[in-house]
């Protein structure tokens, strides 16, 4: 299962940008989605979550600004970011967890995208 993000840029305080992230490979279903941040000397953030349903969480330095969504039978996930701010420049990553159904059985896991990168400036 590969993960492939893409949107990212350079934008103005203030501006918007819209990241996607399409799974690939052999598939059965894909739960959870994920977008993740790091920027530079700091540690990885979780920056939103959305659930096979559509149950969305963010992290509070994003609510209201940025919008997870996705789209089950593309398996792609998307993130709005409105707002832009400069603390909001990052490498954004993107998670999944997958389910396969093989004939040997049924696996579980998670697969990363390679980031892309967003900077915000002021």
């Amino acid at each position: 299962v590969q993960l492939q993000a893409s949107g990212g840029g350079l934008v103005q305080v203030g501006g918007s940008l819209r990241l996607s992230c399409a799974a690939s490979g052999s598939i059965s279903s894909i739960n959870t989605m994920e977008w993740y941040r790091q920027a530079p000397g700091k540690q990885r953030e979780l920056v939103a979550t959305i659930g096979r349903g559509g149950v969305t969480n963010y992290a509070d330095s994003v609510k209201g600004r940025f919008t997870i969504s996705r789209e089950n039978a593309a398996n792609t996930v998307y993130l709005q970011m409105n707002s832009l701010k400069p603390e909001d420049t990052a490498v954004y990553l993107c998670a999944a967890d997958y389910t396969q159904i093989r004939d040997d059985g049924t696996v579980v896991g998670r697969a990363w995208g390679q980031g892309t990168l967003v900077t915000v400036s002021s």
